[in-house]
């Protein structure tokens, strides 16, 4: 997205250097803009949630809609300090969140590793605090687990992915992976921002490298992947 290229913060706020929280939520459509499902709670119960960050959220975004057995998406921040940001505060580098994809899946349809497959494949998990031209901790590479479970897949999906990497001369994963705290939805025209503006940036770049699965369907199905 180019917000301030070359001249944000590279390291990450403590508590104490963060921005101070909002008191008020962003306004979003709480419908997604293809589906009409929501992307809010209340869902269906069979439904599982999982969050990622892989760079600028709206290519990313577009990349998880359109897999098979995805209900619905929403584009937030998470992993920082500040309640309620607002996109400027994100892009400031001094809330400590990542841009980050919310994904409401069917386990029956698609199991949390075949996200897990989709997030490694999609971007370059080794540039730290950068996604391509997309410079800034907002940018990081993150998984944020809902579960034991989840967080188990996740770790050792990075392992196996490292593992895939180093063969190839790759560099080493600076994936941040824990346990989600809070989840702030983006302002509404950053929702499903490429369905509405269909030539728009998407800085999407993968390494070349395939996941190989370390699970079977429904030994991924079996973990949990985060029920709402």
């Amino acid at each position: 997205m180019f917000f301030g290229l070359g001249k944000k913060p590279l390291e990450m706020p403590n508590a104490t250097q963060a921005l101070p929280d909002r008191t008020q939520s962003i306004s979003f459509n709480p419908l997604h803009h293809l589906n009409k499902n929501p992307i809010v709670e209340p869902v269906p119960e069979r439904l599982h949630r999982a969050v990622f960050g892989l760079g600028c959220f709206w290519g990313a975004e577009r990349m998880f809609w359109k897999l098979p057995g995805v209900f619905s998406t929403a584009v937030g921040y998470s992993g920082g300090f500040t309640r309620h940001p607002s996109y400027e505060d994100v892009c400031s580098g001094k809330t400590g969140h990542a841009e980050v994809v919310l994904v409401f899946f069917d386990p029956a349809e698609i199991s949390y590793e075949t996200l897990l497959k989709a997030f490694w494949e999609a971007h370059d998990p080794t540039q730290g605090m950068r996604q391509g031209n997309d410079v800034g901790t907002q940018y990081r590479s993150a998984i944020y687990t809902t579960t034991p479970g989840q967080e188990r897949m996740a770790c050792e999906s990075r392992d196996s992915y490292q593992a895939s990497l180093k063969k190839l001369g790759k560099g080493t994963i600076s994936t941040e992976i824990k346990s989600l705290q809070e989840f702030f939805y983006a302002e509404d025209y950053h929702q499903q921002y490429l369905a509405k503006n269909p030539g728009g940036y998407c800085g999407l770049a993968g390494t070349g490298v395939c996941y190989q699965p370390n699970h079977s369907h429904e030994e991924a199905a079996a973990v949990g992947a985060g029920s709402v």
